[in-house]
């Protein structure tokens, strides 16, 4: 089956230079995981000649970032997902969106979007490997948790792990497959910035002794928080403390 995607043209001369980056697919399937987590499948044929790593995001483009408006405002023109049940055999891979309060182009893309709709992608990008550690911590809110699990397949039933994990409500809990000890914390209405729950969660959690090595995925400062605890508390190393900053107030484009 070809896919429905036509490719836009843009008036940019780098373009050509950049579409070894970019590819052209279709939306095939889109659902609810929870009633704040959107699901959304895509096709894309050039993805069977392109490697991948598990772990690694596409950025979605809503906007051509090499247009005059793009090069003016960059951080309206992509979004950035984890790449989830990928085939390169077939091309296809999923992505999970929260549907949080408030507005972006990010979030009105992934809203409106339905099965059929074109979609440009440039990706698969990034380099997700986790360094060497006895055990593994993952911490983070709707957004990080949705990045966790394609990392946890990397690592195999054998590796012990742990998860602290923060939604809105038990109905907005992201589901993370292959996550050893996990506890959930609710903010039910709270806002996710600067969320106390996570770091306290983190806290009052037993861990081995010895450091590990932990994964905060999400809104910004809270990670540093819980780096904060971890470093200055726990006395890990700051370098078995790695924080991924999606989202906080007031930054547009900082990752997702």
């Amino acid at each position: 089956m070809t896919d429905k995607a036509v490719r836009r043209g843009s008036a940019n001369p780098l373009a050509r230079h950049f579409d070894q980056y970019r590819s052209e697919g279709v939306v095939t399937e889109v659902g609810q995981v929870t009633p704040t987590l959107r699901r959304i499948r895509i096709r894309s044929g050039e993805l069977t000649g392109r490697e991948y790593s598990p772990g690694q995001h596409v950025r979605v483009e809503i906007r051509d970032p090499l247009s005059l408006y793009g090069i003016v405002r960059p951080s309206e023109t992509l979004r950035t997902y984890t790449i989830r049940d990928h085939s390169r055999e077939r091309g296809e891979f999923e992505v999970w969106s929260h549907l949080y309060e408030g507005e972006g182009i990010g979030l009105r893309w992934a809203r409106s979007v339905r099965a059929g709709d074109p979609v440009r992608l440039w990706g698969p990008q990034g380099e997700p490997e986790l360094d060497r550690a006895p055990y593994y911590l993952f911490v983070g809110e709707e957004t990080g948790a949705c990045a966790f699990e394609p990392l946890l397949f990397t690592l195999g039933p054998n590796v012990r792990t742990f998860g602290v994990l923060e939604s809105d409500t038990s109905e907005d809990e992201v589901p993370v497959a292959g996550l050893g000890q996990d506890v959930r914390v609710h903010r039910n209405g709270a806002s996710a910035a600067s969320s106390p729950l996570l770091p306290a969660a983190v806290a009052a959690m037993e861990l081995p002794s010895d450091p590990g090595f932990a994964l905060v995925a999400g809104e910004a400062r809270t990670g540093q928080a819980v780096r904060a605890h971890l470093v200055n508390e726990r006395g890990w190393p700051r370098k078995a403390v790695r924080v991924t900053a999606f989202w906080t107030p007031g930054r547009k484009g900082l990752h997702h």
